[in-house]
């Protein structure tokens, strides 16, 4: 069974810092692009960054490019995402994912999900 367990989920004031860990578990991951969404209330599911299995390729969203780092090690099967100068639309809940098509925006183009977790930034 597949599992993607987020962890580092928060309430930072704005120009704070977060950083969130996935682990991935269930399958081998070869080949699989991790990532991040996240969804504010009342909004769909938003692209933020995802990462191919080598590492060699990223991808952000517009919003939180020069912001947002993503990184993986394989070798923990995880991936992270190290958040700066966060502002208060960042909040929402951030779902880590684990899929084929590394680069894809689209949601349903992503296999599997985690559970979610909080961040909130305070003004």
């Amino acid at each position: 069974q597949v599992q993607l367990v987020e962890s580092g989920g928060g309430l930072v004031q704005a120009g704070g810092s977060l950083s969130l860990s996935c682990v991935a578990s269930g399958r081998t991951f070869n080949n699989y692009g991790l990532g991040w969404f996240r969804q504010a209330p009342g909004k769909e599911r938003e692209f933020v960054a995802t990462i191919t299995w080598s590492g060699g390729g990223t991808y952000y969203a517009d919003s939180v490019k020069g912001r947002f780092t993503i990184s993986r090690d394989n070798a923990k099967n995880t991936v992270y995402l190290q958040m700066n100068s966060l502002k208060p639309e960042d909040t929402a809940v951030y779902y880590c994912v684990a899929g084929t098509i590394p680069g894809s925006r689209w949601y349903r183009a992503w296999n599997y999900w985690g559970q979610g977790t909080q961040v909130t930034v305070s003004s």
